[in-house]
């Protein structure tokens, strides 16, 4: 896989971050099965519950935008830090097992996969 593109375009998407609250910023991107980079930053609100992260708002530009097979995907913030929760669930459920970059601000990569960040996942195959 070709790193360098996703990892640019996560760290550009920290620039676009909406983050007044908590000034932590974070971009993330993904890449699609035709190679195409789709990225997205966290945007924050008064209401924090309606915050929503990065790696959720470009895995959603990446469907709205018509692409169903997601790769893999680059998450940069200040500290390499890794998906919360939520973001882990709906990676699972929209990827599958893809690999993941963390991005730090010294430029440090550390690579996991979605598997590794939320093993036995609760997903559409537990659903009866």
């Amino acid at each position: 896989m070709n790193q360098e593109k996703l990892i640019h375009v996560a760290k550009e998407m920290r620039d676009k971050s909406y983050a007044p609250f908590s000034k932590y910023t974070v971009g993330a991107s993904v890449k699609t099965e035709d190679g195409s980079i789709i990225g997205g930053c966290n945007v924050e609100s008064a209401s924090y519950g309606l915050t929503c992260c990065a790696e959720r708002i470009a895995l959603y530009n990446t469907i709205s935008q018509g692409f169903s097979k997601i790769k893999a995907m680059a998450v940069a913030s200040e500290n390499g830090g890794f998906p919360c929760g939520a973001c882990r669930q709906v990676i699972w459920e929209l990827c599958g097992d893809i690999p993941i970059l963390i991005i730090d601000n010294q430029n440090k990569i550390k690579e996991t996969s979605s598997q590794a960040l939320l093993p036995d996942a609760f997903d559409k195959n537990n659903l009866t």
